[in-house]
């Protein structure tokens, strides 16, 4: 749908009537509070001005850099306070300036219930009550039970542990144990299969491991036998307390029991050596976007370094914060996020996916999802979910009849010109956006995106709608999500601001790409990052850490990130290109495979894309999960029936899809030979449980490779 349209002239002329007069009558009060705090402004500078403000330079002038912080330009900073250098001083620290305020929250469940779709098949749906909350010191004390119950089970220092588990209170209780008592701990995405849980256990040498019911029965028993180092399972669940039906060897226990152990006196006295900042924090295993998981080594120092930089880009954070936690943990963005948060004090509820919204796929009809019950200020989210949020609102914004829908597009495009101006607009969002930001709480103030890039048309809107920043991102696992974020008042689109106070960045020209320091009219190049938060290295892959990490005079650690990017005037960074993402067609033309389809999924029609060009071959082909809403839609219209599969499958339907992708390529200024030629329907959505996303929704390139081979032979012209 497209927010520019003509408008009726007498709508528009009463809009801003009605514009001029709010702005008549808050005159006054706003111009003798601009003048009470005129000299704060004049300090500090207006939104506008402040967002015009460069954010990073090249500290030796050069193009290539390395670029820094503007206020950063002297020194990188490592550390929030003095002396805390560790994750377990920082929670310490935490829990003696907090000790009484909420910490980790969660709802008890109050009612389940199966509900059998008209499709036959049968959800889970839960009712909720209210968030029950351990306070910081009870948090503390129920971390330090954990670390002395697993000594007391034999984990020793320095020795693996791993986790493997949902993102839930738990789960950051077991990681404050392990960082207070040097357990490095081995995090696992929950949606991993079997091949590659067992790959991590084995490659880390781990003995001990902390998981949920849930995942013990439906993961994790069924490759017990491949890891023969396992000996104790810790069950974060209650219940039950028995486990019949495991194999000989293994002992399994309760995290309460475990925690029982830990409390008795005999063992709650027994000394335990403090970790050096030097030590291994975790051990996280990536997403395996591109092949088998690597184990990312991640020091303590490496993680304080990070939030430090990622805190400085959050203004006003304190203890009032609320942020809710449903991205994995074993995701180096959510870990970071929720320290970021423990660091100053914040309180953090958990949810999930399928429980975030009144509207998510597990909550039952008539009760409230859990933004609905928190009410966040703060939340990071990567862009699948943001694309869906702006989808749905834009579906029902063109059911809306004809003057609410100008209405909408009268305050949108008004609220858009007055952000660029630093400018805010409480009329609209009182009476326009308000039903749209209670989606989220109604109370969020800001937002972080990372994990992928966000398309400008969903940045926005969230601008706009959720009357809330979206402050893009850019990190990786390897760099300990740190790397680049949007400043709070910088609306600018398709970048991902300057470099975080704790790091630099350089760009290395990548000459077979046609990228070089030395274009104009911006630098660009690979994406070289350094600084504290670079991490160790990855775990027993010795030959890949030498080909990706490197040391420089300084005793400085830096990481090729392997994407290209370039930087502005300001010193923001925008990502344009991968080097993996790259692809030489037969003709000598370059794809950039993730530029197609960030262009192409805004296309109402597109759920998800996946854009994929043989070097061999003269061009580029598609797989595509399409909108059922807008699917069965364009059906009806050229009156062509049949089941969902059906439809999928068929023949014309990808020829009328295929029309309006080109349409939305053309419309989005794609080269000719960038726009797919031909096209495979996909009647089933790509979830991380289906192993062709990651947790983070980006796409598996060779694992949709292999699950499309068929397809792939048939539209290059192979059957």
């Amino acid at each position: 749908m497209k927010l520019k349209e003509d408008l009726n002239p007498m709508l528009l002329l009463l809009f801003h009537l009605m514009v001029w007069i709010y702005t008549t009558i808050t005159f006054l009060p706003s111009y003798l509070l601009s003048w009470v705090s005129s000299s704060h402004r004049d300090f500090y500078g207006s939104e506008e001005e402040r967002a015009k403000r460069p954010k990073a330079c090249s500290v030796l002038g050069r193009p290539e850099g390395p670029y820094r912080a503007v206020s950063a330009t002297k020194r990188l900073l490592s550390s929030l306070h003095p002396g805390v250098d560790t994750l377990d001083k920082m929670f310490e620290y935490a829990a003696m300036r907090f000790p009484h305020r909420p910490c980790l929250g969660t709802r008890e469940v109050v009612a389940e219930e199966d509900e059998r779709q008209s499709n036959g098949k049968v959800f889970k749906k839960v009712a909720f009550g209210e968030y029950r909350w351990l306070s910081y010191r009870e948090a503390l004390t129920a971390a330090t039970q954990l670390g002395s119950g697993l000594a007391s089970l034999g984990q020793r220092p320095k020795t693996n542990i791993a986790i493997f588990c949902e993102t839930r209170a738990e789960w950051l209780i077991a990681a404050q144990a392990c960082f207070a008592y040097n357990f490095p701990l081995v995090t696992l995405y929950s949606t991993l299969g079997g091949p590659a849980i067992a790959h991590g256990l084995n490659e880390a040498q781990v003995t001990h491991i902390i998981t949920s019911r849930d995942l013990l029965e439906s993961r994790l028993k069924a490759i017990l036998s491949e890891v023969p180092r396992l000996q104790h399972i810790i069950v974060v669940d209650n219940t039950p307390t028995t486990w019949p039906g495991y194999p000989r060897g293994i002992s399994i226990y309760n995290m309460a029991a475990v925690q029982k152990l830990g409390a008795r006196p005999e063992n709650a006295t027994f000394e335990h050596k403090q970790p050096l900042s030097s030590d291994i924090a975790v051990i996280m295993y990536t997403s395996g976007s591109t092949g088998i998981p690597k184990g990312v080594m991640i020091s303590h120092s490496n993680i304080i370094a990070s939030i430090t930089g990622m805190a400085e880009r959050i203004p006003n954070l304190s203890e009032e914060d609320t942020y809710i936690g449903y991205l994995p943990l074993a995701h180096v963005l959510e870990l970071c996020a929720e320290l970021v948060c423990i660091s100053h004090g914040c309180r953090i509820g958990y949810s999930s996916p399928q429980t975030l919204a009144d509207q998510s796929t597990k909550i039952k009809k008539g009760s409230r999802g859990d933004t609905s019950v928190l009410r966040p200020t703060l939340m990071a989210a990567v862009p699948e979910i943001m694309d869906r949020i702006y989808k749905n609102v834009m579906t029902k914004v063109e059911e809306m009849n004809s003057f609410q829908r100008t209405l909408f597009i009268l305050a949108y495009n008004y609220k858009l010109e007055q952000l660029s101006k630093g400018y805010s607009t409480p009329l609209c969002d009182r009476f326009v956006f308000r039903k749209v930001r209670s989606l989220l709480g109604g109370r969020t103030r800001v937002l972080l995106s990372g994990g992928a890039p966000l398309s400008a048309a969903t940045q926005r809107f969230m601008n706009v709608c959720l009357c809330c920043p979206v402050g893009q991102g850019y990190g990786l696992t390897e760099t300990c999500g740190a790397g680049t974020i949007c400043e709070y008042w910088d609306y600018s689109t398709g970048r991902v601001g300057g470099p975080l106070v704790c790091c630099e960045i350089k760009l290395k020209d990548w000459v077979e790409g046609g990228y070089r320091s030395t274009d104009k009219p911006h630098p660009r190049g690979e994406i070289v990052i350094g600084g504290p938060n670079v991490t160790m290295g990855y775990y027993n892959c010795e030959a890949k850490k030498q080909e990706d990490f490197f040391v420089d005079e300084n005793g400085q650690r830096w990481f090729y990130t392997g994407d290209i990017g370039e930087t502005h005037e300001d010193g923001c960074l925008k990502i344009i290109d991968r080097k993996k993402d790259l692809v030489k067609l037969q003709a000598g033309e370059y794809v950039s495979l993730g530029k197609v389809e960030a262009a192409l999924k805004n296309c109402p029609l597109v759920d998800n894309i996946c854009v994929y060009a043989n070097s061999g071959e003269t061009y580029v082909i598609g797989f595509v999960v399409p909108s059922q809403k807008q699917l069965l839609a364009l059906a009806g219209q050229y009156g062509i029936r049949g089941s969902w599969e059906e439809l999928c499958n068929s023949k014309a339907m990808e020829e009328l899809v295929l029309k309006v992708l080109t349409e939305a390529a053309l419309a989005a200024q794609l080269e000719r030979f960038e726009i797919p030629r031909k096209i495979r329907l996909s009647p089933d959505p790509w979830t991380p449980e289906t192993g062709l996303v990651t947790d983070a929704f980006k796409l598996k390139r060779k694992e949709l490779k292999t699950h499309y081979k068929d397809d792939i032979e048939r539209m290059y012209g192979g059957k």
